[in-house]
């Protein structure tokens, strides 16, 4: 077990996948964050399956597989790989899991777009009890602990403009700790200089990485 600790790792949200399809590898359970399964669509992916704190994955190594998904961190993730000597009782674990989850990535793609954001936010931990019960510095931390919005309207499979709206819902207006905007006017045009972070109607947060 001493080598598999050394391989223990942490990923950061957006980084390089866990691992490839087609890989072989071992079993790993996840310590920390969220880690989101998906299939390959030519340049698209698809989410197949979620994980959460406690979850293994990789369980195709179980039956001495290579990894049939990829897997990626959407939120970061410290992960540990399992040891062989115990892998006799993780085929239950496994199935198991497999139920709670599939459970979940339903709730995450279908019924309205409100429904799978509420779901996601309960998943992710997320001290969230609606748009008019959450301060407005918590709702800050909410939004601040969310990957990119195109990242989450993937998961739920909806647009970002139709995610940034919902979430507009569900959560209290960003506050602008930098004060209001700020007017600066060349010639006739008045320009709005937003704070940086704001939410923008294409999606995603201002000047954030595309």
């Amino acid at each position: 077990m001493t080598a598999l600790v050394s391989l223990s790792l942490r990923v950061c949200a957006g980084g390089d996948f866990i691992y490839f399809p087609g890989q072989a590898g071992a079993v790993w359970r996840v310590r920390q964050g969220l880690v989101r399964l998906v299939h390959a669509c030519g340049p698209s992916r698809l989410p197949v399956q979620i994980a959460l704190p406690g979850d293994l994955i990789g369980i195709e190594a179980l039956a001495a597989q290579p990894y049939q998904h990829g897997a990626e961190a959407f939120t970061d993730c410290a992960l540990e790989p399992i040891d062989p000597a115990v892998h006799d009782g993780l085929l239950r674990e496994a199935l198991l899991q497999q139920q709670r989850r599939s459970h979940d990535m339903a709730s995450l793609r279908t019924g309205s777009v409100l429904q799978r954001l509420s779901h996601l936010l309960r998943l992710l931990d997320l001290p969230w009890q609606g748009a008019h019960t959450v301060a407005g510095d918590q709702a800050d931390r909410v939004r601040a602990a969310l990957p990119p919005l195109r990242e989450v309207a993937e998961l739920v499979d909806a647009k970002t403009e139709t995610v940034c709206r919902a979430l507009a819902q569900l959560l209290p207006p960003r506050r602008r700790k930098s004060g209001p905007a700020r007017q600066a006017v060349t010639g006739r045009r008045t320009t709005v200089t937003r704070p940086s972070g704001a939410w923008s109607s294409h999606g995603r947060a201002l000047g954030a990485a595309a």
